[in-house]
């Protein structure tokens, strides 16, 4: 099984979720994305992955969200991923990838269901 994390190590529920799996005998690819964000072809793949569109995705408390004007219901997707990969701090996190599937570790728990 091939498991990767986008991965903040201060950030607890990311560093909780990385611990879970490697509770299970999981060794995941460490994708530590503010030092590498992912490009805007890899947030799209990841994206379809969880099915829950780019908004899903992004963190809303963060104040380049307010800045660049994200909650504008009617900005499209490409503008939303095209935020993320400029400011990666927008990224929600963790995120797990499995194969064909995603989940964001909010609880930690919830990565179980794509493993």
């Amino acid at each position: 099984m091939s498991v990767t994390i986008y991965h903040n190590p201060r950030c607890s529920k990311s560093r909780q979720t990385l611990a879970l799996l490697e509770g299970r005998g999981l060794k995941p690819e460490i994708v530590l994305y503010l030092d590498n964000p992912p490009s805007a072809s890899e947030l799209t793949a990841i994206i379809a992955k969880l099915g829950d569109g780019a908004r899903g995705l992004i963190r809303t408390g963060e104040a380049a969200y307010k800045e660049l004007g994200l909650g504008d219901l009617s900005k499209p997707d490409t503008v939303i991923i095209k935020a993320m990969v400029d400011n990666p701090v927008l990224i929600e996190r963790p995120i797990v990838v499995n194969g064909a599937k995603a989940a964001i570790g909010r609880p930690p728990e919830a990565v179980l269901r794509i493993l």
